[in-house]
Parts: structure tokens; C-alpha cells; sequence
């Protein structure tokens, strides 16, 4: 392994600090009762290396690893066996590592960040994308994949919905299942990491009443693209070009409720919120793209806190979070490589 990886592994003691490991460890009772060569804390740091260095061998970052451990002051490593790595991944339980991630994933953007902010929100997106996994039944049982039409499965696949800060990348929520949990459904599970500072974006498809109503009453902003076929009610228009409507409840709702909630909506009467929701609509038309036609949907019903303009450029900031899913699914592992980790 070369200076560069070196500094690599350097820069990933220094950005997740030894006690952030040990409070998790901790916290799920993984830490070793005697002394070993590579304690649970190590472990985790291995665990991480083996990501960022997806061609070296597992005894070559473990050498290299613990080597760099050695040189602080006061350390003592020895290079583990391959058995050694072996029995210490297995005694170490998946909680621990999503625990550290929980605690050190954070935005990193700055104020001073182009794209990361619309006036006092920060701007995140949600999205999802798939991992192949080696062809074990363990993996297949844990992690199953439909993608084969009804034939019958390869190889299993894991779905990941990541929350990411669009200026920056940075993955600060992630939650991960089989493939046949869909994308709509995986998202529930970080709707409720979201905080008042925060404008999330996300594509068409994510969009359901029910959706919409649990990630708004987080207090986060939303700005959505919905299907061009959702027809909401037309409540008012507003000066840049964009329009306030009403949401309802799809189902358990006669029509004469929905025109009661309607009525209400529009002359300024409170709605329950379980029931019907009052939303602004931004549509516009991409000329680069064949004149693709775009519906959004937004919680910032005022324009004088972000136009219409303002809007539509912060959702096309969304698509940098597919460059930073690229980054980690090819650039970082390798186009077509498999996840080693069984």
C-alpha cells in the first residue's frame, strides 16, 4: 500500500475519533472480554478501510492498518492472521457500525457552500440505489431481489435509500433491506430524521398523500416532483406563475367531504392535517430536455420566501445526489464489483 493510502487511512482515524467506536461498542456489548489482537475498535476501523480500499487484500489493509496504529504513542500491534480478521468480523455485530455511522454522519456543508442552501434551509435529496452481494443463501435469505421478472433469482441485491446534503454529497441518513422493499417504502424510515432546517428534495415516485403528510410534520420543508397525472384542487394563483391547491386524503374521504375540506381550504378555515393539506404547485418545461414538462410540489407556500425560479433551480441541484451515488457505487469500488463482505 503506497504513501497515498496511507494518508488515506490516516485521515479515516482522524475523522472518526477512537472514542466515537468505543461509546458504540459499548452501548451493544461487543467489547472483548480478553486482549486480542484485533479488538472491536480496530475491527470497525478494518471494516471501513476494506471499503475505501476495495483491491487490496484483507491482510494487506490489516497490516497497514494496524501498522499505522502502531506508530502513536503508546500503541502495540502485531499484523493479524487472515484467520485472525476472520473471527474478529464475526464477533463484531452489524449494530456497531451503524451505530458509529449514525453518530458521525453529519452535513458538511458550510453557509458559505454554493447549492447547499435556499435562504434558511439547508438542501438535502433522497434516492435510492442498488448493491450486488456475493451469492451465498445467507445473503439471499437476508437480502432477496425480484429483479429477475419471476425467473428465478442470480444473485441477491441490497437496496439503499440514503438522505445526502446536495452540495455536498455527504450521506447523512441511510437505512438498507432487500430489493423487494421499494424505494417509497424504505424512505418512511428517514422521514423522521428530517429537521425544521431542512428542504428535501425528491423525485416522482415518492409522492403519496400519506408520504407527504408523515415527512411534513417533522417541521422540514419538502419540494417534490409529483406525476404530471395528480391533479390537485386549484385553490388560488400567485404572482411568479405558481399556484396554491389542496390535497386530500385518497381514501375513506365521499365527495361531499372532500368539497367541505375544499370550502374550508379556501376560505382560510384550519384543515386537519390527516385529512387534507394545502400545498403550492411549480410548473415549467426544460428546453434541454425536449421540453419535458415538471410538476413540484412545495410546503413554502409564500413566494416571497422562494420564487418559483428559486424552486425549480434547487431541484435540479437534486441530481448531484446521483453524481455522489456514482462516486460510491464506481469511482470508489469499481464499475460491476461485488461487495466482499458476506
Amino acid at each position: 500500500m503506497d504513501q497515498g493510502r496511507r494518508v488515506g487511512l490516516g485521515a479515516l482515524t482522524s475523522l472518526v475519533p477512537r472514542q466515537v467506536l468505543d461509546e458504540a461498542i459499548e452501548l451493544h456489548g461487543c467489547r472483548e472480554e480478553r486482549v486480542r489482537k484485533l479488538p472491536a475498535h480496530v475491527v470497525v476501523y478494518l471494516l471501513m478501510a476494506l471499503c475505501l480500499f476495495a483491491d487490496d487484500d484483507y491482510e494487506e489493509v490489516a497490516e497497514k492498518l494496524t501498522g499505522l496504529l502502531a506508530a502513536m504513542p503508546g500503541s502495540q500491534w502485531e499484523p493479524p492472521t487472515r484467520r485472525a480478521v476472520t473471527q474478529a468480523r464475526q464477533r463484531l455485530e452489524a449494530e456497531v457500525v451503524r451505530e458509529v455511522f449514525e453518530r458521525v454522519a453529519r452535513p458538511a456543508a458550510t453557509q458559505a457552500t454554493a447549492g447547499a442552501w435556499l435562504g434558511r434551509w439547508r438542501l438535502m435529496a433522497i434516492d435510492g440505489f442498488t448493491l450486488d452481494l456475493p451469492d451465498t443463501a445467507a445473503n439471499l435469505a437476508e437480502f432477496p431481489n425480484d429483479s429477475a421478472g419471476g425467473y428465478e433469482t442470480v444473485y441477491p441485491q441490497a437496496r439503499v435509500m440514503a438522505m445526502s446534503e446536495c452540495a455536498s454529497h455527504a450521506i447523512v441518513a441511510a437505512d438498507v433491506s432487500g430489493c423487494w422493499d421499494s424505494e417509497q417504502t424504505l424512505a418512511y424510515s428517514l422521514y423522521g430524521r428530517l429537521t425544521p432546517e431542512t428542504l428535501l428534495t425528491a423525485d416522482r415516485g415518492f409522492y403519496s398523500f400519506y408520504a407527504w403528510q408523515y415527512a411534513s410534520s417533522t417541521g422540514a420543508q419538502l419540494l417534490w416532483r409529483v406525476q404530471a397525472g395528480l391533479h390537485p384542487y386549484w385553490l388560488k394563483g400567485l404572482e411568479d406563475g405558481s399556484w396554491l391547491a389542496v390535497i386530500t386524503k385518497p381514501t375513506k374521504l365521499r365527495s361531499d367531504q372532500k368539497d367541505r375540506l375544499r370550502e374550508d381550504a379556501r376560505l382560510g378555515r384550519d384543515l386537519d392535517p390527516e385529512q387534507a393539506m394545502i400545498v403550492r404547485m411549480v410548473d415549467y418545461t426544460v428546453p434541454e430536455r425536449r421540453g419535458d414538462h415538471i410538476r413540484l410540489i412545495t410546503t413554502i407556500l409564500d413566494p416571497a420566501e422562494a420564487s418559483a425560479q428559486q424552486l425549480a433551480a434547487c431541484y435540479h441541484e437534486r441530481w448531484e445526489t446521483e453524481t455522489g451515488f456514482a462516486q460510491l457505487k464506481i469511482h470508489l469500488r469499481g464499475p460491476g464489483r461485488i461487495l466482499r463482505s458476506r
